[in-house]
């Protein structure tokens, strides 16, 4: 594939990860391939390739291969590192990307360690995806349906036969020429069979049942691939039973779902992207808060501009501004941008907010000019160095609303500042341009 992301390599200890980094979606995604992997190797495959292309719509996707598999470096069958290690490799990618937090995505075996990540790491886990994972690998009282020791073992002797050649499954595979010309060969080049074995041995008595009601970030757990002994649903089912407010999906597709990139991608594609618009949207959430916003502006100042000239009207902007910035600190406020003729600025109290204002548009008469104040309380957002929301529009409308030198401000902060000693009148409802339904507004007049 011409188009296939840079391979690159970081370290955690002595061991070299390899990983790419590819799409320019809203958040980042971690992306485990279980089975096998092989980063250069995964874009070999139409199938597989397109759904990485899709993840890269959906978020910056880095895409790593796990010690000891695919183009990270490899063990000896006497060296398989347990899983918390796994997780340490994939902070040691994160970090190297430059990602502090990310949605988690494993498939399969690799389920194991996003599991074990989410729990141990939440403050880094922006959400969670789990394709037919495993919580344990053998049967227990509480997952009867999996595989036993015997059925592992009979497992670990196909391997030793026939991993990577035409002996090994090709029966669920779906495309015959795709099975010979990539499938053999990315397993061969994923793993060898001894070091295969090895991990299976290792792992197959690996279970993280009791760290799943430890995730408390957003997930999606993706079901619906039966093989003649592990029925992927109930796996999928008992996860997200024990994961507080997860999600599950379960898409079927005509016997041909068993690798989530291949007739189960759509859906699968379709699932992660709604877990990522929610994630965006909850993140929004966080950052809209309660606040009073305070606009104030120069009075005709195009006219005053006119007459004065280009250098005693910079001069005056310039006295302008420091008198908004200490005026706007005295009373403990935040000042968020000046506006060319005027400033934004926000406060936690009402009432230092609109003795702020009425403070301001009387020192600011010493510059020569007279400026008006609007005064709102509600939800704001911050994005970057400045505010949104609709909170911020009223509070711009309010103040273009009042006369020289005076302060108005909506019904909500009047409401608040009850007890403080200001004194407000009515000055009639009002249309707010842009703004919708009638809006009660109010004079300051002392206090």
């Amino acid at each position: 594939m011409k188009d296939r992301p840079e391979t690159k390599y970081t370290w955690n200890g002595d061991v070299a990860l390899a990983y790419q980094v590819f799409g320019k979606g809203p958040v980042d995604l971690v992306y485990c391939q279980g089975y096998t992997s092989h980063v250069d190797l995964n874009w070999e495959s139409r199938h597989l390739a397109g759904f990485l292309t899709g993840l890269g719509q959906l978020a910056r996707v880095i895409h790593t291969d796990r010690r000891g598999w695919g183009c990270s470096d490899r063990f000896s069958p006497g060296d398989v590192s347990p899983l918390e290690v796994q997780v340490e490799d994939l902070i040691a990618v994160m970090d190297a990307a430059g990602s502090e937090r990310a949605v988690i995505f494993g498939s399969w075996e690799t389920t194991l360690p996003a599991m074990l990540f989410a729990a141990t790491y939440p403050e880094r886990t922006a959400g969670l995806v789990l394709v037919d994972p495993f919580v344990t690998y053998c049967q227990s009282e509480e997952t009867p349906w999996m595989y036993s020791e015997d059925t592992w073992e009979r497992i670990i002797e196909k391997v030793r036969l026939t991993w990577g050649s035409p002996g090994w499954e090709r029966d669920e595979w779906h495309d015959e020429r795709e099975y010979l010309d990539w499938f053999l060969p990315w397993c061969r080049a994923s793993v060898s069979r001894g070091s295969l074995i090895a991990e299976t041995r290792e792992f197959y008595r690996a279970d993280v049942r009791g760290v799943l009601s430890s995730i408390h970030v957003p997930t999606l757990v993706v079901g619906g691939y039966e093989d003649d002994e592990v029925p992927s649903d109930r796996n999928a089912h008992f996860t997200t039973e024990r994961i507080a407010g997860s999600r599950l999906v379960e898409p079927h597709d005509d016997g041909i779902a068993w690798p989530h990139w291949y007739g189960r991608a759509p859906a699968t594609l379709e699932a992660v992207g709604e877990l990522i618009s929610g994630i965006r949207e909850e993140q929004a959430s966080f950052d809209r808060v309660l606040a009073t916003v305070l606009f104030t502006d120069i009075v005709d100042s195009t006219a005053t501009a006119t007459t004065m000239g280009d250098a005693r009207w910079k001069k005056l902007i310039e006295d302008h501004d420091h008198l908004a910035k200490a005026t706007v600190a005295r009373f403990r406020g935040t000042l968020v941008r000046g506006t060319g003729d005027g400033m934004l600025a926000t406060f936690d109290g009402p009432a230092r907010g609109v003795k702020c204002a009425r403070a301001f548009v009387e020192a600011v008469r010493s510059l020569g000019v007279e400026a008006r104040a609007g005064l709102h309380t509600g939800e704001i957002e911050y994005g970057g160095n400045d505010l949104a929301g609709i909170g911020v529009h009223i509070g711009a409308r309010v103040g273009s609303m009042a006369g020289p030198s005076e302060v108005w401000v909506s019904s909500t902060v009047k409401d608040l500042t009850a007890g403080s000693g200001l004194i407000f009148e009515d000055a009639g409802e009002h249309e707010l341009k842009g703004v919708p339904d009638r809006w009660r507004l109010y004079r300051v007049v002392d206090g």
